[in-house]
């Protein structure tokens, strides 16, 4: 018999309910960007967590939303969506008091969970004004499904985040390890680091530039003493285009400056980073182009 636990913990809901957040903290470090505009998250991206007797693999997934639109949401609803098979606990969160017809969504779809427990995790707890409505409220929730346990956390500031480890920990199949123990996500270099420019594109520029964007890392050179990286930053309009390098370059240049910042700390060396901004007509809703930019349903 085993004496170590490991299995993997998916992390669902609809968007911009604190998923990424939770996990990064969690995990005790950035390995999933996140803003404040729904959606930030694209892909399945699992973060590993780490202690003496378990390793908890998260799947932090994108937020699941009704409707299915163009190409890039129904490879984002796919990605999430697949995240609930094979997985040995789901973690289905929201949104403080709230809930929505979003919400409802998601929980219409954990009936495939089967056997599977199901944590409900009510996030944001910290920001209620009256601590008395959330008993009455937690109850309400209890009543809609039968979830293994009902945790409520701030994924922000990290409230009660320790209960809720124990919770998934317990609940994890006997087995070795999947990971080395200082490993904290599965996911490249690479992949990081275009997440990260990514990231920094989304929080600079807001509703300016919508979710039709994508980065593509073009060079990576390791030097004696840094590393040299270029990346395409894809929009679909020679708008959103004009946006994003803004006047005589300024924009461009603080998100190249933010997002150096933060490669540096990832690979922990000098980085030399160029950008550059491509229109791709369409890109968001061409399942070719989708593929070769990594958003494939099995991710």
């Amino acid at each position: 018999m085993s004496s170590t636990r490991c299995g993997l913990v998916a992390i669902v809901g609809r968007p911009n309910v604190g998923k990424s957040t939770l996990m990064n903290h969690l995990i005790g470090q950035k390995v999933s960007i996140t803003s404040r505009k729904p959606q930030t998250t694209r892909h399945r991206i699992h973060g590993i967590l780490s202690r003496d007797d378990y390793q908890i693999v998260f799947a932090d997934t994108p937020g699941i939303h009704t409707g299915e639109g163009k190409a890039l949401n129904r490879a984002m609803n796919e990605a999430a969506i697949s995240a609930l098979s094979g997985v040995d606990v789901i973690c289905f969160m929201v949104d403080g008091m709230k809930w929505t017809e979003g919400d409802e969504h998601v929980l219409k779809l954990l009936q495939r969970a089967g056997d599977t427990p199901v944590l409900l995790l009510v996030n944001k707890v910290d920001n209620l004004d009256d601590k008395n409505k959330l008993l009455p409220h937690l109850q309400d929730l209890s009543g809609r499904f039968p979830f293994a346990e009902i945790v409520p956390v701030s994924a922000l500031r990290g409230h009660n985040l320790d209960a809720l480890e124990q919770a998934l920990a317990k609940r994890l199949p006997e087995g070795d390890f999947w990971f080395e123990d200082d490993q904290l996500t599965d996911r490249s270099l690479r992949f990081m680091v275009a997440e990260i420019i990514r990231e920094k594109v989304v929080r600079q520029l807001g509703q300016e530039v919508p979710h039709q964007m994508a980065v593509e890392i073009d060079l990576w050179e390791d030097g004696p003493k840094l590393t040299d990286i270029a990346a395409t930053i894809l929009v679909e309009r020679r708008g959103q285009k004009k946006i994003l390098i803004g006047d005589q370059g300024a924009r461009i240049k603080q998100i190249g400056t933010q997002a150096r910042q933060d490669i540096e700390r990832l690979i922990e060396r000098k980085v030399m980073l160029n950008l550059w901004v491509k229109i791709k007509a369409g890109w968001s809703d061409d399942e070719r182009a989708l593929r070769s930019l990594g958003y494939d349903r099995d991710q």
